[in-house]
Parts: C-alpha cells; structure tokens; sequence
C-alpha cells in the first residue's frame, strides 16, 4: 500500500484508513509497473476498502483535494460500506477531500484543522461554443458535491453555492457549527507539554518528588 493510503487494523472493532495526500485516478504506468504512488486513487481506496473485516470505520484525512471523479467514487464506496464510518480531519480536508469528509455518519474535526469547499475548476480550449460548454459542464461537475454537503449541513443550496463561489476555508468551529462536522475536538491546552515539563523538574529535584509521593500514592505512573 502506498505511503499516502495506509491501511491499520486498530483492533477487532476498529480499522483505521489514512487518505494522506492528492486524491487522483491510478495512472496505467503505475499498475502496468506496480509503482508505489504517492496520491489516492479510487481503485486504491477500494483496494484496502475490500481488507476491511470491523464492523467499524475510521478514515482520517489530511489532503488538499484532486479528482472530482475519484474523490465522488471514494464518497459512495464509504457509503456503500455495511459497518459505521467515522471520518477525522488530521489537518486538511480542502476541496474534494471534504466532500469524502462528508461520508461518516460521525465526522471529527480539531480545533487545528481546516476545511476548504470551492467550485470544481479545469482546463479548457476551443471557441466559443466550447468553452461555454465546458463552463456548462463544470456545473454540472459541481452539483453532486452541492447535494451533498446541503444533505449534511444546517445551510441551503444557495447558502452552499455562495461559499463555494468564493472558495471558502472553514474554522474548525465554522465546520461544526454550519454541520460539515459533527464532533468538535478541542484541544487540551498544551497539557502534554506540561506535564512532560513539571515531570523533568521533579526529576531534578528529588526531595520534591518524594514529598509528591508522599501525599499522592495514586501518582506513581506520572513520573
């Protein structure tokens, strides 16, 4: 499995699937040679779908977006799965990666991370005719991704158009308060950091420590 798609069996209830990276479609060099790539592609994802043995999902993202096409086919294989589905934003779920984010019944996200939703955008060249069927197109293109998020969030159709119309990057709250997700994750204020700290002055000074000892038995894993 390639570093961006990990696969980790948590334990007999819980498998964990890691999209870390550009979501686009397996180029056929990459098959015919069995070149480790470093984006997710759908064929990929249903690869290490089909592993899947726990009656529980856990897809954590970390991606700026890609293919609309390959990120919709990884949103309804998530939806075809039997058991729950738990999506967590690790850090960025922009573009098509957020729609993905939009598949668990349970969707996380931390204070730190970010969401991103905007219109689907490509290339095009022609004459006139063509490019307004390409600009024809590309909302067409766009619009599951509109029925989506409308099928998940507290905002209407033209509240979503209006977002993605200005590219829009979403706070961790803005995304729980508006419904993209729907458990906020709050930090804890650097406690792991504190307590690494207080455990390192304790160490060097050991009068204080067995004092600490002393009066609080039920701390002895702390140091």
């Amino acid at each position: 499995m390639n570093e961006v798609m990990q696969f980790v069996k948590k334990n007999d209830t819980t498998t964990e699937l890691y999209i870390y990276g550009e979501i686009r479609k397996q180029e056929v060099w990459e098959v015919l040679f069995d070149v480790e790539s470093e984006h997710v592609s759908a064929l990929s994802f249903k690869d290490a779908l089909d592993q899947v043995e726990t009656p529980n999902l856990c897809v954590r993202i970390n991606s700026m977006g890609g293919s609309v096409s390959e990120g919709l086919t990884i949103y309804n294989l998530l939806n075809s799965f039997s058991g729950n589905v738990t999506t967590i934003v690790d850090g960025f779920a922009c573009s098509i990666a957020s729609v993905i984010f939009m598949a668990g019944s349970k969707r996380i996200v931390p204070e730190s991370a970010l969401l991103m939703i905007h219109n689907a955008w490509s290339k095009a060249e022609g004459d006139a005719h063509a490019m307004r069927k390409a600009a024809d197109d590309l909302e067409k293109i766009t619009q599951p991704s509109i029925n989506i998020y409308t099928s998940k969030t507290i905002l209407n159709e033209i509240e979503i158009r209006n977002m993605m119309d200005k590219e829009t990057w979403l706070e961790a709250k803005e995304a729980y308060e508006f419904g993209f997700a729907t458990v906020l994750e709050k930090a804890e204020a650097n406690q792991c950091l504190n307590d690494r700290y207080l455990a390192h002055l304790i160490k060097e000074n050991k009068a204080l420590k067995t004092k600490i000892l002393s009066t609080n038995k039920q701390d002895d894993d702390f140091f």
